[in-house]
């Protein structure tokens, strides 16, 4: 797989990047939840402008992303606008979500997007295209909240996305039992073992699935999400919780 820099950060190196999600709905609760990450051991801001009242004013989104950017400084931010059909609360359609990705990435504020893979292989691979040719990276995601699928579909949806583009391959699903949880870690660790040429970020959420997010080097899981405030997905831990118990793992598996 590879490593990726942004900002001095280098990702798919050591322990795995702790990415926690800014979810306000207004800029004043935006932009107070950002200057809660100066300190906070997160390595990578998620904005979930799908909880942004604005989203839809794509110059006052942009304007936002920029005070965003300020006041970061050089952490880096991931764009991520997730629909009500992928677990948000956007009500975009295809057009005007690209149109936001497009417009966004070529901002120059922030540094990764994300694309729904529920969306359609064709909208990702075009989404994907513009974002790379506004010098952002992209990370294809995909989310079931009902169920875990069998590990060769975990698998093939990993390939999937790498093969239309992404740099961030991001599955997360929902586990019904603790087996569930080592199928979606499996399932990570046969794609990085055998297919991987783009870094990981696999994650089973709720409860059960923490164990996934704590070990997540281990079924090679470049990133993680934890929480710097509210969480923004069940099962998330707080960055403060999560940080040391993935150094503990990293230096075990470092032995």
């Amino acid at each position: 797989m590879t490593t990726i820099s942004i900002r001095g950060l280098a990702i798919g190196a050591g322990i795995p990047k702790i990415i926690a999600p800014i979810t306000g709905c207004d800029e004043t609760q935006i932009l107070a939840q950002a200057a809660a990450f100066a300190g906070a051991p997160a390595d990578i801001a998620e904005w979930r402008a799908d909880f942004y009242t604005g989203a839809h004013n794509i110059e006052q989104t942009l304007h936002l992303a920029a005070e965003l950017r300020r006041v970061l400084g050089d952490k880096p931010l991931l764009f991520a606008y997730r629909s009500q059909t992928d677990g948000g609360c956007g009500d975009m359609d295809n057009e005007a979500y690209t149109l936001l990705n497009q417009r966004i990435a070529a901002g120059g504020t922030v540094d990764l997007v994300d694309v729904e893979w529920q969306r359609g292989a064709e909208l990702m691979r075009g989404n994907i295209a513009a974002i790379h040719a506004a010098g952002c990276y992209a990370v294809g995601s995909s989310h079931d909240f009902a169920a875990t699928p069998p590990q060769a579909e975990i698998v093939a949806r990993l390939r999937a996305m790498q093969e239309l583009g992404a740099d961030v391959l991001k599955i997360a699903v929902t586990p019904k039992c603790a087996a569930d949880v080592l199928t979606l870690m499996s399932a990570s660790l046969e794609m990085k073992q055998r297919y991987a040429r783009r870094l990981l970020l696999t994650i089973s959420m709720g409860e059960l699935g923490k164990f996934s997010r704590i070990a997540a080097e281990l079924s090679g899981s470049a990133m993680t999400f934890g929480a710097v405030g509210d969480p923004s997905a069940p099962g998330q831990l707080p960055a403060q919780e999560l940080a040391p118990l993935l150094r503990l793992l990293h230096n075990a598996n470092e032995a």
